[in-house]
């Protein structure tokens, strides 16, 4: 199992390209593996025969550089795999048991593609009663080393019954609940545990690390964009150009970035990097997480292209059909959730990128213009900043340029 991407311990392999007893040629596609963010081609590296597939199409949960088939190489045929080298036994169990072989002896070398685990089906799990407590909460007696370990394990001691003298509860008393698992929500409600996907477990870890570790703060500007919806329905109709009011915050982002490229930046214990390129990661939402595929050198193309770009990379994304090179890295992020009729909301900076913008719904709003009260179409953004690298002084400069682009949006347009 190839490591696809920098973030991949495991994937899944979702379509075999070539049968047992298929020659192999260097280049050919062998097989189709999911990965945390999307389902890429894994191309032979070695030319020969596929002697042997040791793990089957739709498992899940193969560990990185675990085998996944035996390539044999000239001069060598099907009984050498029983000789093969002790990297294959690790395989054995995930191949058919009528498949497995003797004990290794020392044979020719063959050419190992890597395999695993399949995933843990869903596990519905019944409740446990709990006993119920009296009308007045009882004093808990507990030794220290049972009220720490309690704490760690998050298991409420109220519900225990101690075992020690005069009903203390011990270390042995709270070490028996952590075996017993975890406790039923109150009122025993039944639960079914849904094993985590591979892009669940990774936005998890990712996003976790963010909050922890970077310092976020958030600036938001309220944006009227009734110039920009008759430019977007000006070109509709004399060009046919179906643009989205995302495909214009794209272009503004680049366009301020490029105006103020301190914010175009990453940290690092060393020094803070300034990047070269603007590339605009856009998350796009799937079935189960997200993804961000990225609209490179934005600041450089104009908005129909980046409608076509942003339309190629959403439908390949969503069925998993992106390349490696079209969703990692990114200098900065936008997520937009006006779709949804969100007014407003904050986004997790996406690591090493310093900045996230979040865009809301674009909606019909009083505003005070000329100290008269008037009606505007207007849009909240909310811009998260690493104030490792930027300051509240300069996340708001960025932030104003990005507001007159998309009120005066004429230059986004040349």
């Amino acid at each position: 199992m190839p490591a696809l991407s920098p973030t991949m311990t495991e994937g899944s392999l979702a379509k075999w390209h070539k049968k047992e007893g298929d020659t192999v040629k260097a280049g050919d596609i062998l097989a189709e593996i999911e990965t945390d963010k999307a389902t890429m081609e894994f191309e032979a590296v070695d030319e020969g025969t596929l002697g042997r597939i040791l793990v089957p199409e739709g498992t899940k949960g193969v560990q990185v550089n675990q085998p996944i088939a035996v390539i044999l190489g000239e001069g060598e045929s099907a009984g050498d795999i029983a000789k093969a080298p002790a990297a294959l036994p690790k395989a054995a169990a995930a191949a058919p048991a009528a498949q497995s072989a003797p004990k290794p002896a020392a044979a020719p070398a063959l050419a190992v593609a890597p395999a695993s685990r399949p995933a843990p089906a869903p596990v519905s799990r019944p409740t446990v009663p709990l006993p119920r407590r009296g009308a007045f909460a009882r004093r808990v007696f507990v030794s220290p080393l049972a009220r720490r370990l309690a704490e760690r394990s998050n298991i409420d001691l109220s519900r225990l019954a101690g075992s020690g003298p005069h009903g203390r509860i011990v270390k042995a008393d709270v070490e028996a609940a952590m075996t017993r698992g975890p406790a039923a929500p109150a009122g025993n409600i039944p639960f079914t545990e849904v094993p985590h996907t591979n892009v669940r477990r990774v936005i998890a870890k990712r996003m976790t690390e963010s909050k922890r570790n970077v310092p976020h703060y958030y600036l938001t500007v309220d944006c009227e964009i009734d110039s920009l919806m008759k430019a977007r329905a000006d070109l509709a109709d004399a060009k046919g150009l179906k643009l989205s009011v995302n495909d214009f915050v794209i272009r503004a982002a680049a366009l301020a970035l490029k105006q103020y490229p301190k914010a175009n930046a990453s940290y690092s214990d060393d020094a803070i990097l300034h990047w070269g390129q603007v590339d605009i990661a856009v998350a796009v939402a799937l079935e189960d997480g997200l993804i961000t595929p990225i609209i490179k050198n934005a600041d450089q193309k104009k908005v129909d292209v980046i409608s076509a770009e942003m339309k190629d990379l959403g439908l390949r994304a969503r069925a998993g059909k992106l390349k490696l090179t079209e969703f990692q890295g990114g200098t900065f992020s936008i997520s937009n959730l006006g779709m949804f009729g969100i007014r407003e909301f904050t986004a997790v900076i996406n690591p090493p990128q310093s900045c996230i913008l979040a865009v809301g719904v674009g909606e019909k709003r009083a505003v005070v213009k000329h100290d008269q009260l008037a009606i505007a179409t207007v849009m909240s953004c909310t811009l998260a900043c690493d104030h490792r690298v930027l300051d509240g002084a300069e996340g708001s400069q960025w932030l104003q340029i990005f507001k007159k682009l998309i009120e005066e949006p004429a230059a986004l347009l040349v």
